[in-house]
């Protein structure tokens, strides 16, 4: 099977690339090298055709995606406090550049699409854990046109045959997260700050609770959404079900670095969320979704993948 990955240079992308080209498959990876890194795919290069463009531009996905059976949709601009700086950009790039992969997959008659959504879809809702039947109130650009690309996903299936999954991905983590940029995920964050010995930085109390998910279970999730069957039209929450608050996460931390966080504390960002907990017993019963690998565990892990590179 032939399978092309939209940002498939970045973290959750390089990590799915990895397992698809382990179990055989022919992987095209198209990618921008806005957030994601060739080095991300350097033990694969070799097994791979790797294509450098942008999903805005609609020639270059559809060249892409001809001849395959599968596309994995990752490419975004994946922050919600950038989406608040720039509700334009982000808007071009995830609703514009998704109708583009979509037309490209129609075109090239892709048996299945699968989208990478967001719990950020979800909104304040204060219902916990969040179920995949619930109403959708985002509350920032990026949840908007994550919701949107939803909706121009099954509208493909429903007007054009074209297979579509949704996976609602609840903050996931691990190696290769980039911590280098001030809108990377809050875990390589952290984990930066303490393994170079600075303080770690807060937006609000800390108390808010997040359903941080390993990367590893994100995987086969990923992989399980193109081989399931009676899953197209349907959305899916990814996470472990459980969540912790961010100063939880740095009491783990500290156990790790063997020092106390001594973390800074500042007002909240505009379009974050309280508090987050997937119900993924969708998931586990449509797809077979198992995420393995508990938050400690992956935290522990993400932390020594860290450590070996410094």
């Amino acid at each position: 099977m032939r399978y092309v990955v939209t940002g498939g240079a970045g973290f959750i992308g390089s990590n799915t690339v990895d397992e698809l080209v382990r179990r055989g498959h022919r992987v095209t990876v198209f990618d921008d090298l806005s957030s994601g890194k060739q080095h991300n795919l350097a033990r694969i290069g070799d097994k791979i055709d790797f294509v450098q463009g942008t999903i805005t531009d609609a020639a270059a996905v559809s060249a892409a995606c001809r001849g395959a059976d599968y596309v994995l949709h990752l490419a975004a601009r994946t922050s919600v406090p950038r989406s608040v700086k720039d509700p334009v950009e982000t808007n071009h790039v995830n609703v514009d550049g998704t109708v583009n992969v979509l037309v490209a997959a129609r075109d090239a008659g892709v048996r299945r699409v699968v989208f990478a959504s967001s719990s950020a879809i979800y909104g304040e809702t204060p219902t916990l854990p969040k179920r995949e039947d619930m109403p959708p109130a985002p509350i920032s650009p990026y949840g908007v046109t994550k919701l949107v690309g939803e909706l121009y996903g099954n509208m493909f299936q429903h007007v054009y045959g074209v297979e579509f999954v949704s996976l609602r991905y609840f903050n996931v983590f691990g190696p290769r997260q980039d911590p280098g940029s001030p809108y990377s995920g809050v875990l390589s964050l952290f984990i930066a700050a303490m393994r170079n010995g600075g303080a770690p930085l807060i937006y609000g109390d800390g108390e808010q609770s997040r359903d941080f998910t390993y990367v590893e279970n994100v995987v086969n999730a990923n992989l399980q959404a193109f081989e399931a069957p009676g899953v197209a039209g349907m959305a899916f929450n990814l996470g472990t079900g459980g969540r912790y608050t961010l100063n939880e996460t740095l009491r783990v931390l500290e156990k790790f670095a063997g020092r106390t966080a001594d973390a800074n504390y500042t007002q909240p960002r505009p379009g974050d969320i309280r508090d987050s907990q997937a119900d993924i017993s969708r998931a586990r019963e449509k797809l077979g979704f198992n995420p393995r690998i508990s938050f400690e565990e992956g935290l522990r892990r993400t932390w020594d993948w860290y450590s070996a590179r410094q």
